[in-house]
């Protein structure tokens, strides 16, 4: 398995996605694992995916993706900055020693820029996509405003969309992780074969809510900020969303939660305004926060994957608001188990009749828990893996 992150601390949604598929599928399967760092600090945590994979090989990747080497590469080579800043000349060597010298009936890609690491070979290659990552940054890119950047950043798309299909096609297998995915991957590639296999939440993990009349209303919003459209998500909450509620409900205080906070986001603090910038292995600070907020409100923009973050705060029992982009891959009914709203206008009245419905908000909340508890387990969503790499295995 080769992933463009160690699976653990699992502070991102693919860090929780695939230490929890690691843990599971160990029990069937002998996995070697190998993985890019940032930072030497991040080897301490290599022992604790050792208890579940047979080996594990790090590698470095710049820190900053913002070097000279993957700006100059990026600009007159081939590959778009996604794959560069991902590309590790150490690893590419030691994935082709390793399936010389060792036996394996499959690789794992997780996801499609890890690719480019793996030589010619016989051996299937299940190619795994969190998420469509050049319509991420196509979202990114028609967002902005400067036209130097918007045509360099055009570019790069482009680049970004050529490789991202290409490698789909060269792989034997390949994985989308919500329904609105593998239908928008089989328009770009029509005779594509694409499997479905979720994103999971661990159910044990979360304190579950037991009452939804809280003396001090807060609003929720917890990410890893690594990620363009949770910045994008948090700004538009606090400056459009959180600023309606206020009128109705002027002591109501918003959380805003999560690793990597950029300075445009911590620059919103203050009496209202609580911002905690937590380490990536503060597993506690996010559960307690899931459990002493009021409500969830999440107005994502952009598109792509399956929002572990939602589907968290559907395991703690704490009510959900979110857009129809941002519940794809849910299977959540819009008053049952969600409230679905795509205006700003529309997402603060909603959180507000949520805050203001103690039985609305129960209700919710309940429906919530029973959909992540029926259908998606880490469990159920390790068989569906299983299942995949067996059949991948056997060429079928």
């Amino acid at each position: 398995m080769l992933t463009p992150y160690l699976p653990f601390p699992d502070s991102s949604g693919g860090q929780i996605r695939s230490y929890n598929l690691i843990k599971g599928l160990s029990k069937k399967h002998e996995i070697t694992l190998f993985s890019l760092i940032k930072d030497d600090s991040e080897r301490r945590f290599v022992p604790e995916l050792e208890k579940y994979c047979t080996k594990v090989k790090v590698f470095r990747r710049s820190k900053s993706p913002w070097t000279l080497r993957n700006i100059f590469l990026t600009g007159f080579g081939p590959y778009p900055f996604l794959v560069i800043r991902n590309l590790s000349p150490q690893q590419k060597k030691a994935v082709k020693e390793e399936i010389r010298n060792f036996k394996y009936d499959l690789i794992h890609a997780e996801t499609f820029y890890v690719m480019p690491h793996i030589p010619e070979t016989k051996i299937p290659i299940l190619l795994v996509e969190q998420t469509i990552e050049y319509l991420v940054y196509k979202h990114y890119m028609e967002g902005t405003k400067n036209p130097l950047l918007r045509f360099l950043l055009s570019l790069d798309v482009a680049k970004l969309k050529f490789w991202e299909t290409n490698f789909w096609k060269k792989a034997d297998s390949v994985v989308a992780v919500s329904e609105s995915d593998k239908e928008e991957m089989r328009k770009l590639v029509p005779d594509l074969k694409v499997d479905l296999v979720p994103n999971g939440v661990n159910l044990n993990f979360f304190k579950e809510k037991d009452s939804w009349k809280d003396k001090e209303a807060r609003i929720l919003f917890i990410a890893n900020f690594k990620w363009l459209q949770n910045v994008e998500a948090a700004e538009l909450l606090l400056r459009e969303v959180f600023p309606l509620v206020q009128v109705k409900l002027p002591d109501t205080k918003i959380w805003i939660v999560g690793q990597h906070i950029p300075e445009e986001i911590l620059s919103y603090k203050k009496d209202n305004i609580i911002i905690d910038n937590l380490s990536e292995d503060d597993q506690k600070g996010i559960r307690d926060a899931y459990y002493e907020s009021s409500v969830f409100v999440s107005p994502l923009r952009g598109p792509g994957g399956t929002r572990l973050k939602h589907l968290a705060a559907m395991a703690a029992k704490l009510p959900l608001v979110t857009t129809s982009v941002g519940a794809e891959g849910l299977g959540a009914l819009d008053g049952k188990e969600v409230i679905i709203r795509n205006s700003s206008a529309e997402i603060a009245e909603a959180t507000l009749q949520l805050l203001e419905d103690e039985k609305l908000a129960e209700k919710i909340a309940k429906n919530a828990r029973l959909l992540v508890e029926e259908k998606f387990s880490w469990y159920k969503m390790g068989e569906y893996l299983d299942k995949i790499y067996v059949k991948s295995a056997k060429n079928e």
